[in-house]
């Protein structure tokens, strides 16, 4: 649906400001093949997956990392997860290293009343029946909310927000608005494929951001693109839903325009800066990945302001004549693609999505920290039977010569290369974290999750703690 012209000039107000863009410091690729401390001892159970979502808990000083639903692509009971990690930074550079995971929770239901046994692991299995999500979950969205220190992680079946206490237990569900919900012509919902389907969100591309209000009343959970009613795969406006926090209900909607349709665009993360104004970042489907074609990535941030925006719940955004002013939308604050790391070939990766806005600096900087999905560097057939996909970074095209090999063995394999990957130069495909650099006044009006009153004392004693060192463990 072409936007108003009313809409569109007020959609790029942002636009005219010149936007200065975060400075590069270094970057890690972290083995393909990590485990993370579940105990598991191969890709279906312990293979770390890396980053679906990003988030800094500064309250605490402690960094987290999403898995999504697992390498089966929601055909495995996979036990879905998030990882708390640490990293050494530089607190005069910025810079990275030493990536270690310190801690591994696994999602699951409630503790049964009568029995009191441990609740089911959610799992990434699609929804079966189709109609019920049960215990499916695609996690793609991470933020901790600073009242309570629970989880909130947004999924893509529902599409949904789910809170968790720190030992990965569900508390409760939000709501989610009625015309978010994927239905057939019937109006039956239909989770677990488009097959039939004709309103609500697509497959796979539910709530793939999600970011918290500084003071945590509210959530913003943000589709991956346009829902099947309002363009699906050729509609380039989707949308950011606004929920309260202490009642688990939808407040607002609001229209999102994206730089294109095709090519699998879409966002992949929604980051606060105060409780109006957000990071998200927008990318293709291209890049250096399992299935993916190299050319043309395009990984992009931009920063976006919710004000002024109309509250969309009961537009069709589709509709001739609808008429709405989307959220302002900046021009682009930092290309993904413009720094590369040597140990992928000096090629972008194709599926960023995690981000998050890091510590304070000692010159007064802040660290922005963004990280891709690996996909486990796993494929599966028709049947299937899954493979480890081993790539040569140094080829022109590293996928087309890419080697799959039974999972978990290094014989058996087939490619276009005899060679097999116990030789070095075929690896799995890598996680990768990108360190940047911004100033207070490049971050412009940052308001950081502000914790509840009796926390202040603890943090500060910790803050104190941290003074003066120039390497610091987050």
């Amino acid at each position: 649906m072409p936007i108003r012209p009313l809409a569109a000039a007020l959609a790029i107000l942002l636009s005219g400001a010149a936007q200065a863009a975060p400075s590069f410091v270094n970057g890690l690729a972290l083995d393909g093949a990590m485990l993370d401390l579940s105990g598991g001892s191969d890709a279906n159970n312990g293979r770390v997956g890396f980053f679906s979502d990003i988030y800094y808990d500064s309250q605490r000083n402690e960094w987290w990392g999403l898995s999504d639903r697992g390498p089966g692509g929601g055909t495995l009971d996979y036990a879905t997860r998030v990882q708390r990690f640490t990293l050494d930074i530089d607190a005069a550079t910025g810079a990275i290293g030493n990536f270690q995971i310190a801690e591994t929770v696994i999602f699951k239901s409630a503790e049964t009343v009568i029995f009191k046994s441990a609740g089911a692991p959610l799992n990434g299995i699609a929804p079966s029946p189709a109609s019920n999500i049960g215990l499916a979950f695609d996690p793609e969205g991470l933020v901790i909310n600073p009242k309570t220190g629970t989880f909130l992680v947004s999924d893509e079946y529902g599409p949904s927000v789910r809170e968790f206490s720190r030992s990965g237990e569900l508390l409760r569900t939000y709501t989610t608005p009625d015309n978010l919900v994927p239905r057939d012509a019937a109006g039956t919902p239909n989770f677990a494929s488009d097959a039939g389907n004709s309103a609500g969100k697509r497959t796979n591309r539910g709530f793939e951001g999600l970011a918290i209000s500084p003071d945590g009343k509210y959530a913003f959970a943000m589709l991956q693109s346009a829902m099947l009613d309002e363009g699906g795969g050729n509609g380039s406006i989707n949308r950011i839903v606004k929920f309260d926090t202490a009642t688990g209900q939808a407040v607002g909607q609001y229209a999102y325009s994206m730089k294109r349709s095709g090519q699998g665009q879409g966002i992949s993360a929604l980051v606060a800066i105060n409780d109006h104004e957000f990071y998200v970042l927008e990318r293709n489907n291209r890049g250096v990945g399992v299935g993916a074609t190299l050319a043309t990535a395009d990984k992009e941030v931009y920063r976006i302001d919710l004000s002024g925006a109309t509250d969309v719940s009961a537009i069709d955004l589709d509709a001739p004549g609808a008429a709405y002013t989307p959220v302002s939308k900046s021009a682009r604050v930092l290309d993904l693609d413009a720094n590369t790391l040597a140990s992928l070939g000096n090629k972008s990766p194709e599926k960023w999505e995690g981000l998050a806005i890091g510590p304070h600096l000692a010159n007064g900087d802040y660290l922005l920290l963004a990280g891709t999905d690996n996909d486990y560097s796993v494929t599966q057939n028709g049947t299937g039977e899954q493979f480890d996909v081993y790539f040569r970074f140094t080829d022109a095209d590293p996928y087309l010569s890419a080697i799959q090999c039974p999972l978990g063995q290094t014989t058996g394999c087939t490619g276009a290369d005899t060679t097999v990957p116990g030789d070095g130069s075929y690896r799995l495909l890598p996680g990768v974290l990108h360190a940047y650099t911004l100033s207070a006044a490049e971050l412009g009006d940052y308001v950081a999750p502000i914790p509840e009153p009796g926390s202040f004392a603890l943090i500060g004693l910790g803050l104190a703690g941290l003074a003066g060192l120039r390497r610091r463990r987050q």
